[in-house]
């Protein structure tokens, strides 16, 4: 009897081994913050992200958008929680790295938040409404030269790189396009989607099935090097504007306070996602760019060098809420 027992409890806890995901982190549900509101890029990453992760540690995993305040309401709400797994955010690093040096949103990117896994990058692309008068970037340019105080161009919040291409682009080739925020990706598409506002600095995420569908037209890429989805479209960079280089990584973060072996674990559990054949298949099909993995430290640095790069342009450009 007693080998027939030890046998049977040895049977039953072999299954539940066998059960519980080797990725598991936690055994209670996590939720997911999304700083923006659904259907935008981190919203989409998110997503993605979660479904993957839920089959990975068995359990289920919630995606919370939490917009507002140029992402602040998020970042607050994550650091005030305990930093036991089980709330993470998943942002884009505009969040903490371009809308601090404008908006003043109660945390500290370098001191209160820890990144976890940078997963994609999403370049930005300068689109028109397809009522615009213009085929490309140097007949928009030219129009805007043409018809002063008269055109305008949408951003998906104040303080990021939507808006702050537009201000560069101001700058560097003499316009005086006025800025219109919007609370998110999808609100300012509708309205250049609608002709409201016929110009948009945007993630290449958010506008490629737009673009696909003519309901907006790209102009140029406002990042380092053309991309594979639109092999024919200049950068800004080529048409001598270097300065428009923007390419967002998106990825997850933690509060600071997250313990340094749970942090390593969730990276883990982070990796085996974004190396997931099927994830990756997902993520460049809706328009993002793989990355390779950054290690914890690696990511610590990226964010730092990123948030130091876009103080500089904030004080090069004087870029300001509006």
């Amino acid at each position: 009897m007693k080998r027939a027992a030890i046998t049977s409890l040895l049977t039953t806890a072999l299954a539940v081994l066998a059960a519980s995901p080797a990725a598991a982190f936690t055994d209670k549900p996590v939720k997911l913050i999304v700083p923006a509101p659904p259907g935008g890029t981190i919203d989409v990453m998110a997503r993605i992200v979660g479904d993957q992760l839920s089959r990975d540690i068995g359990q289920p995993v919630v995606v919370e958008n939490k917009p507002g305040a140029g992402g602040s309401i998020a970042a607050r709400y994550l650091i005030s929680q305990p930093a036991d797994g089980q709330t993470l955010m998943v942002t884009a690093s505009n969040v903490l790295t371009e809308v601090p040096h404008v908006l003043k949103g109660g945390f500290d990117p370098l001191k209160d938040v820890k990144p976890l896994a940078l997963m994609a990058r999403s370049s930005m692309l300068f689109i028109a409404s397809p009522q615009f008068p213009a085929k490309d970037a140097k007949e928009a340019i030219a129009y805007v030269k043409a018809h002063p105080g008269q055109v305008s161009f949408a951003s998906y919040s104040a303080g990021t790189a939507s808006q702050y291409a537009g201000e560069i682009l101001n700058k560097a080739a003499g316009l005086d396009m006025q800025h219109v925020p919007y609370p998110g990706s999808a609100p300012a598409l509708a309205q250049v989607m609608g002709g409201q506002i016929p110009l948009m600095f945007d993630g290449a995420v958010t506008s490629k099935a737009p673009i696909a569908a003519g309901k907006v037209r790209l102009l140029a890429i406002a990042a380092k090097g053309r991309l594979p989805d639109f092999p024919g479209v200049p950068t800004l960079a080529e048409l001598g504007y270097p300065e428009l280089n923007f390419s967002n990584w998106v990825g997850v973060v933690a509060s600071a306070q997250m313990p340094a072996p749970l942090a390593e674990k969730i990276h883990a559990a982070l990796q085996k996602v974004a190396a997931n054949a099927a994830v990756r298949e997902r993520l460049v099909g809706v328009g993002f760019e793989p990355m390779a993995e950054r290690s914890l430290a690696q990511a610590q640095a990226e964010l730092r060098e990123e948030h130091d790069r876009n103080a500089g342009i904030v004080r090069s450009f004087g870029i300001k809420l509006n």
